[in-house]
């Protein structure tokens, strides 16, 4: 399977965030399957190196203006890399490659990543896939959307996401789908 994993730049090694993406991309390269990342340093870092220590393959999606504006590369870990321009070509490239994502920690980038993919799954624009978010700190906002605006969201359009408290938990539901 084809995993996005969408998460932020700003975490490094040793962080909890950064440890918690590391062994969720070791548990899916174990398991065979392809990790999808925006590339560069933080959680998609960790997941790309994950993946890659545990035998996965890792596919980097890359973007001229991210480069040009920090002056990065894709960390060392990507095995195949795509390269796009702008930032919205490389976001939607990555979303309709994946066969599930995974929202890890983030601001406003990962945000965006998983708003996208959740409203196009929603108008029935993209196939319904796994769109798994992980930890209390997106509990948390999605709590403060719902209870702001959730007269908004029917359940219908609730049931195509699902929080998971941890990345163990997220694997178990990409390795064996509830039924």
């Amino acid at each position: 399977m084809k995993v996005a994993i969408f998460g932020g730049s700003a975490t490094v090694a040793g962080e909890g965030a950064y440890e918690d993406a590391r062994f969720l991309g070791r548990l899916l390269g174990e398991h065979g399957d392809t990790v999808l990342t925006g590339a560069y340093s933080g959680v998609m870092e960790a997941a790309s190196r994950g993946c890659k220590e545990g035998g996965g393959h890792v596919i980097g999606f890359t973007c001229t203006q991210i480069e040009a504006l920090r002056g990065v590369n894709a960390n060392p870990w990507v095995q195949e890399v795509r390269r796009f321009d702008p930032l919205r070509d490389r976001m939607h490239a990555l979303i309709d490659a994946c066969e599930a994502a995974v929202v890890m920690p983030g601001g406003v980038g990962t945000l965006c990543e998983l708003l996208v993919m959740w409203n196009e799954m929603i108008i029935d624009q993209k196939a319904v896939r796994p769109l798994l978010i992980v930890g209390k700190e997106w509990q948390a906002v999605l709590a403060e959307f719902i209870n702001t605006f959730g007269c908004y969201i029917g359940q219908k359009e609730w049931e195509l996401v699902s929080l998971v408290p941890d990345v163990t938990t997220a694997f178990d539901h990409l390795s064996n789908p509830p039924q």
